[in-house]
Order: C-alpha cells, then sequence, then structure tokens
C-alpha cells in the first residue's frame, strides 16, 4: 500500500462561517485551528495545507472561563529598550476582540511558514455583519 500525500492544486477549499456567541475561547480556537490545518478532512497531509476558510462572527460575545478576563494579560514588546506592553483581556475585549480570537487560534497552528498561510485563511468579526457572501459559506457548529 502507498501513502496518501495531497496535492496543492487537488484541494478543494470550503468556506465555513462560525457563530462565536457564549463559546468559551479556547475551545472555539482549537476547532478552528483543526478546520485552518484540514485536519477534519480525510485528505489530510501534514506538509501541506489542506485546510479550509474560517468566518467568525460575534468576536465580541466569546467568553473566558473563571477569573481570566480579569487576570489574564496579553503582552506584546515593542522592540525597543523597556518596550515590553500589557494590556488586560477586558480591556482588549472591549477594543479589539477580533485581536483577542485571532491570537488564540494564531497560538494553535504551527510556527511556520505553513502557519503563517494558515492563518491568512480566517476572517474575525466583532459583530454578525461580514462581506463574504459571495463564498457561500456553511454554519459550522460547534
Amino acid at each position: 500500500m502507498k501513502s496518501f500525500i495531497a496535492k496543492p492544486h487537488e484541494i478543494e477549499r470550503k468556506w465555513y462561517i462560525i457563530d462565536a456567541e457564549g463559546k468559551k475561547l479556547g475551545r472555539l480556537a482549537s476547532e478552528v485551528a483543526k478546520i485552518l490545518r484540514g485536519k477534519n478532512k480525510p485528505i489530510y497531509t501534514p506538509h501541506v495545507d489542506t485546510g479550509d476558510h474560517v468566518i467568525i462572527i460575534n468576536a465580541e460575545k466569546v467568553e473566558l472561563s473563571g477569573k481570566k478576563l480579569d487576570q489574564k494579560l496579553y503582552r506584546y514588546h515593542t522592540n525597543h529598550p523597556g518596550g515590553l506592553k500589557e494590556i488586560p483581556y477586558k480591556r482588549l475585549m472591549q477594543e479589539k476582540p477580533e485581536l483577542a480570537v485571532q491570537k488564540a487560534v494564531r497560538g494553535m497552528l504551527p510556527k511556520n511558514s505553513l502557519g503563517r498561510q494558515m492563518i491568512k485563511k480566517l476572517k474575525v468579526y466583532s459583530g454578525t455583519e461580514h462581506n463574504h457572501a459571495a463564498q457561500k459559506p456553511e454554519v459550522y457548529e460547534i
């Protein structure tokens, strides 16, 4: 028997829409990462991007369990001396909820050129409106 290896030009990509309202951030991010990698398909190949496109709506209504909303911090560095910045997740969810969801999904993807290619297929919107109706996305239930 030979192992099946998916070729990039043979892959059919679908568009899925996921409503994040009332979902836990980590569980949502892990499911989205599986779809972006293509692990939900029988043709999954680790070194080929076999994943689908994902649209996440209602990112502002995603939940964090426990005291994470008050205690968890989003840290980044400005690449200047002493440039470590911290933003509490409570403020981040008020100002840029799309960024919180995108960073959670990005952390669950591979840290290489394949992961950078996969994250481009993720579209996150804080409200219910999106501009991808022409792609005819299917509703994906988590």
